[in-house]
């Protein structure tokens, strides 16, 4: 889940906040979904891997990935910000898992303009918290995309519209519903999947003939994690208090209380996400 945007301005996160994230990222993505896309790979991907990472950020899906699968390996990192993809492009590992050779180039520009062409020659597309973010149009559209170009696709941590924080909270509930309201919310003409995400991409590619498979990926944030989940919670509820105002008068005692169980070891979040691998129809893989 990337740091909600205000008003109409376009999502903007920062590498302070991406690195902060990684390990939980890294933790939450779902190991399950791996066997069969090696497998399918091992199938159909020529002798060096071609990989595009769909909103790659700092890098942290390809530092995650690249190293779990096998062989020589390209990663095309694409991101709308030329200072994320700096450090993208400089901080992959060199190898795969078997010793193949990692290489990277970087491409600026709009992801929601990607069509199948784009995708010519491509073994693997793969997004990291980027669905949520995205209209249903663009969600079909890349589905169309990577089904006519033949191409699966990983697609990990969309939101998934649950947080469960433990001591619970009567507010708790509010703060949720408001959260995920902010991020279904029109901005800039327009309206973002947020939690719909995961079921609208299932759908949007399931409609192509391609096979869906899908895998719990939380966050589970504690003690070991107090940074993240202070940084976290502070966004979660301005963003539900912006959605909401008439939370706000609530919300600073509530945020306090939070922060301060967060400090003493207290609390524990568990924040929920969807992983999803789709492996396109035949006809299209061949």
């Amino acid at each position: 889940m990337s740091t909600p945007p205000t008003g109409d301005e376009p999502v903007r996160v920062t590498p302070g906040w991406l690195a902060l994230r990684e390990g939980a990222d890294a933790a939450a993505r779902a190991p399950e979904l791996l066997d069969p896309l090696r497998a399918y790979l091992a199938q159909t991907a020529p002798e060096r891997l071609v990989i595009q990472d769909l909103g790659c950020g700092t890098g942290s899906q390809a530092r995650w990935l690249a190293g779990r699968l096998r062989g020589p390996q390209h990663w095309i990192l694409r991101d709308r910000d030329p200072d994320l993809l700096v450090h993208a492009g400089e901080s992959l590992p060199g190898s795969a898992s078997d010793g193949g050779p990692v290489t990277a180039e970087t491409r600026q520009g709009d992801l929601t303009d990607l069509r199948a062409a784009d995708f010519s020659g491509t073994s693997l597309v793969t997004a990291s918290a980027l669905l949520d973010l995205l209209t249903f149009d663009e969600v079909d559209d890349l589905a169309a995309a990577c089904v006519e170009a033949g191409c699966p696709a990983l697609l990990t941590l969309s939101v998934a519209g649950r947080a469960d924080l433990t001591p619970a909270e009567p507010l708790d509930a509010e703060m949720t519903g408001a959260f995920n309201a902010h991020q279904r919310r029109t901005t800039g003409g327009r309206r973002l999947l947020g939690p719909d995400a995961p079921a609208a991409a299932t759908k949007a590619f399931e409609h192509r003939g391609a096979v869906v498979r899908s895998s719990p990926s939380p966050w589970r944030l504690g003690a070991d994690s107090a940074a993240l989940t202070e940084e976290w919670l502070r966004g979660w509820v301005a963003a539900a208090c912006e959605q909401r105002p008439d939370l706000t008068a609530e919300a600073d005692s509530y945020l306090r209380r939070r922060i301060r169980a967060c400090e003493a070891g207290e609390l524990e979040v568990v924040l929920h996400h969807t992983d999803l691998l789709v492996l396109p129809p035949r006809k299209a893989a061949a």
